[in-house]
């Protein structure tokens, strides 16, 4: 086969999610769009508010229909959109949870297991949480679910603390389905989550392809050569587990099921996995006169296996752009014969959304809604000299260590770490020059810092640094220090940053041990919360940082090196030992 030219109907990459979304509201008159936050929602969504519990999604664009298609009465109240293969931001987030949440029934919140994803959806979570918290009101009924269902690639580096985790692939839209089916039903919100948790942790899939996808504005990542497959390749163009010659398709297939049913997680699942969905996914570019041999194929490899099939379906669930290949996704049913039923009948109930089977039209009673808009958030701006001694002291530290922060991220990362951290720091800088900055709150101070980080820095390390402070925002909310003053001991501030960092932990595997920042910044907190003494801090800090050198990399990019890892730094803990240095200095240079 040869390979697919990389040639694209696209007047503007930088416009063509928003473009696609525009055309995908203009044929399916029961959804609006927020063009701004990138939010597709139903049209009455106030009613679905006030008479069930609501259903959102989202990730990136280009696995079409997923997720917009799925937004409809049965499956989904609303779905968020990032750019083409990213996640969306946590703001994007925030602003779909707003205008979905349903005060009297909650609201169940379902991702793909990425980390992009899993940050900037929980960090939404937290600040939706906050901002109930802050107006006196209970904490919202908000639960979310993350589905890691593929079987075709296992980190070595992955251990008993979850590691990088599987990703999420098609079966994440029968969690949709039967999750959706079920709040459609007036399932309460904890018999949703449920339904919800039953199917991500009993579905298993594996996919496959014959050439990568070409990416509008890009191209191809790489590319196959014509007698070539790559077995586990993502829907992202993620590397698979084992490129090799094309075999004939009935070989293919049968292959791909017996390394589900010969998987580990498979394996462990604890019902009998004698009856099962079988669902078949085109990933994007497959014909469907080929579709319906996978089909054909997948289903006696299965019988083969000795399992019975009690449903199958087959179609463009979940693509990877125009990606020439397939996916295939068992549903393993309970032994019950009454709770399987219960699963059957939710998955057969029908969902009015073009991705699943049909059209619906609505009455437009939640069009112009403004519940997503939030609480007004104001902040009163106040220069504070010791504060703005530390950001000024902060971006000069990370300004001279940047470089040294890059290299060790170009051994072991993608070489960005030190230009992002920079990135973020500079716009602090910026704000605080400008007199922008609430300073003599430190609460509403770290806050808004947050809000320029997430603007500024992006990706994971943004999305950390971010949740961090969220949680340091929260903690410092109800501490007004001595005689109502703002200044704090740093006793106090290590306290809050311990507790900070367990609201970081709600979001991340990520641990001390495991080569990341957190190997700094945990130390750093513990002992300045039990030393009441910055330098002892920092020197806990220096140290944690230093370690990472020796350390297996268990997290972040560098876990896919193994152990041909270099005994460097790890770049993340040598960047923000560079923003605590920067603190250290200015506070002492004023004691």
């Amino acid at each position: 086969m040869s390979p697919v030219h990389g040639k694209h109907f696209v007047t503007d990459p930088k416009t063509l999610v928003k473009d696609s979304l525009h055309g995908f509201v203009l044929a399916n008159p029961h959804l609006a769009l927020d063009e701004k936050e990138k939010v597709i929602f139903t049209k009455d969504l106030a009613s679905v508010r006030s008479n069930q519990v609501t259903l959102f999604c989202g990730g990136g664009s280009g696995h079409e229909p997923a997720h917009t298609g799925y937004v409809g009465h049965g499956m989904l109240s609303a779905s968020v959109s990032g750019h083409v293969f990213a996640s969306p931001s946590s703001s994007q987030v925030l602003s779909c949870l707003r205008r979905v949440y349903s005060e009297k029934k909650g609201t169940l919140v379902v991702i793909k297991n990425y980390t992009g994803d899993v940050l900037n959806f929980g960090r939404a979570v937290e600040r939706f949480k906050s901002e109930h918290v802050n107006q006196g009101k209970p904490v919202p009924k908000v639960a979310m679910v993350i589905v890691g269902d593929d079987v075709g690639v296992v980190n070595e580096n992955d251990d008993d603390e979850g590691g990088v985790g599987q990703r999420g692939l098609a079966g994440t839209v029968l969690v949709y389905k039967l999750a959706g089916a079920c709040a459609a039903d007036g399932g309460s919100l904890e018999a949703v989550k449920q339904v919800a948790e039953y199917v991500a942790s009993h579905t298993f899939s594996i996919g496959c392809a014959l050439n990568a996808a070409s990416i509008p504005g890009q191209g191809f990542p790489r590319t196959l050569n014509d007698d070539e497959i790559e077995v586990g390749m993502g829907i992202h163009n993620e590397p698979g587990f084992e490129r090799k010659k094309l075999d004939a398709a009935d070989i293919l297939v049968r292959n791909l099921v017996e390394h589900i049913v010969s998987s580990l997680r498979f394996k462990a699942c604890k019902e009998n996995k004698s009856r099962v969905v079988l669902f078949v996914n085109n990933l994007g570019a497959t014909s469907n006169l080929e579709m319906g041999l996978v089909t054909k194929l997948a289903v006696e490899a299965v019988k083969a296996q000795g399992i019975r099939i009690e449903r199958v379906y087959s179609g463009t669930y979940m693509t990877a752009l125009a990606m020439p290949g397939a996916s295939i996704s068992l549903l393993v049913l309970p032994e019950e014969e009454s709770r399987s039923q219960d699963i059957l009948s939710l998955i057969d109930s029908p969902a009015y959304c073009p991705g699943w089977i049909n059209h619906a039209k609505v009455v437009d009673a939640g069009s112009t809604d403004e519940s997503a808009k939030g609480p007004s958030q104001t902040f009163t701006p106040a220069k504070d000299a010791r504060w703005e001694r530390v950001i000024e002291t902060v971006y000069k530290n990370v300004v001279d260590k940047e470089p040294e922060v890059t290299r060790l991220d170009q051994i072991m990362g993608d070489g960005d770490c030190g230009e992002v951290l920079l990135s973020g720091v500079s716009a602090i800088h910026d704000a605080s020059k400008k007199s922008d900055l609430p300073l003599k709150d430190p609460s509403s101070a770290l806050a808004h810092m947050s809000a320029i980080l997430e603007g500024a820095m992006g990706g994971t390390s943004g999305a950390i640094y971010c949740l961090f402070l969220d949680g340091l925002a929260q903690s410092l909310s109800d501490v007004k220090g001595v005689n109502g003053s703002p200044t704090l001991s740093p006793k106090v501030w290590g306290a809050a940053m311990v507790q900070a960092i367990d609201t970081l932990y709600q979001y991340t595997t990520a641990r001390p041990g495991h080569r990341t920042l957190i190997d700094a910044l945990e130390p750093f907190a513990s002992s300045l919360a039990k030393t009441d003494n910055l330098d002892e801090a920092l020197k806990a800090a220096r140290a944690g940082a230093e370690a990472t050198a020796q350390m297996k990399p268990k997290r972040g990019r560098a876990a896919y090196m193994g152990s041909d890892h270099q005994k460097v730094q790890d770049a993340g803990a040598a960047g923000l030992v560079a923003v605590l240095e920067g603190i250290a200095i200015a506070l002492n240079s004023s004691s």
